[in-house]
């Protein structure tokens, strides 16, 4: 049977690994940070009711330009923006390619803040941009100094800062994010694809675009918005550096099912963020508990807690799955990952870690 190393594919790509999560049927999934919560029935009636209105039009392509979506994804960010300022694609991933493929490629780096979201390396590696990571600061934290001098030293083309972080949940100062636009040569890119958990009051790198052509704002609405099977990203940047994304985007990359969708969600935001301050309550009681039980959990502002002080993540992963909970072992020795779901699902999950707390607490 051929393998994949028989085939002729590009040499940076050989033995690298394709991004992705476990992916099994059980009662509790806490492991990829979606919002478990469901969508409000209300707002599901209207998604479906101009889904269905779409359909009447699948004969014909949709808006190139998602003219209306842009214009509500303006409206929902707010700070003044307008729909010339608004990009959006097939989830923050897609937009992040789009940017990787304009301003990265070969003879270009990129630079991250290890450890981070694991995609950066694979769309910088699928773009042949070299994908460079600078260390952070202790408990994962990233101080204007670290990150600045990171962007003197390896001076990237792209510069990658995710805020609050993925996988570590730890927020990122609006302090870190100016000094870091004001030092780099090249694009900042702030993935906030979690920003809507961060602490009410919490300033957007949003506030710090006008007379910043090269910063670009990234979200999705996988996460707050429970859209996570939409497929829908979006950045806000400079008129300039968003018409840099049209040279690569494929032509028609939003569906007109996709952007009928969006704008139904858009159209309830209020009601659709309702369960966040619930979700932040989860999260902060996930972090409690595993404090109380001898574990290290870290500072989160995302819908996610990861914790250290495990002995065997390993075994405790094992031990929660045959509970039916499912959670993330995400490669940093001593370390997992838990989503914040519901009031049910974080009480199952910490009735199960209590259980294997005594015998897999690190000494």
């Amino acid at each position: 049977m051929t393998s994949l190393e028989d085939l002729p594919i590009r040499d940076d790509l050989r033995g690298r690994a394709p991004y992705g999560a476990p992916q099994k049927a059980v009662p509790v999934a806490l492991n990829v940070n979606e919002n478990t919560h469901p969508i409000p029935e209300n707002v599901a009636h209207d998604v479906v009711a101009r889904v269905a209105a779409a359909i009447m039009t699948l004969n014909r392509y949709p808006d190139r330009e998602f003219s209306a979506l842009r214009q509500a994804l303006a409206d929902y960010l707010g700070h003044g923006l307008d729909p010339a300022q608004i990009w959006a694609a097939n989830g923050s991933n897609e937009v992040l390619q789009h940017i990787m493929q304009a301003y990265g490629g070969p003879g270009r780096s990129a630079l991250g803040f290890a450890p981070t979201y694991s995609m950066y390396g694979l769309l910088a590696s699928g773009t042949g941009t070299e994908w460079i990571t600078a260390g952070r600061d202790d408990e994962f934290e990233l101080s204007p100094a670290t990150a600045v001098a990171a962007v003197r030293e390896h001076d990237p083309d792209i510069v990658l800062l995710c805020a609050p972080n993925n996988p570590t949940g730890t927020p990122l100062s609006i302090e870190t994010i100016e000094a870091v636009a004001d030092a780099a040569r090249g694009i900042v890119v702030v993935d906030e694809a979690y920003f809507e958990f961060a602490e009410p009051g919490t300033p957007s790198a949003l506030t710090l675009l006008a007379g910043r052509p090269r910063l670009l704002v990234s979200r999705t609405m996988s996460k707050a918005f429970a859209f996570a099977g939409a497929r829908v990203g979006y950045l806000a940047g400079d008129p300039a550096a968003i018409d840099a994304l049209r040279l690569v985007r494929l032509p028609y990359h939003l569906s007109a099912l996709t952007q009928a969708a969006a704008l139904g969600a858009l159209a309830h935001s209020d009601e659709m963020l309702a369960m966040v301050d619930e979700i932040r309550a989860q999260r902060e009681r996930i972090s409690a508990e595993l404090a109380r039980l001898g574990f290290l959990p870290y500072r989160s502002g995302s819908n996610f807690v990861l914790f250290g002080g495990v002995d065997d993540p390993h075994a405790v992963f094992e031990q929660l799955l045959a509970r039916g909970i499912l959670i993330r072992e995400i490669g940093i020795p001593g370390h997992l990952r838990v989503t914040a779901g519901t009031e049910a699902e974080t009480t199952a999950f910490l009735e199960a870690i209590a259980v294997s707390a005594p015998n897999r607490i690190a000494s």
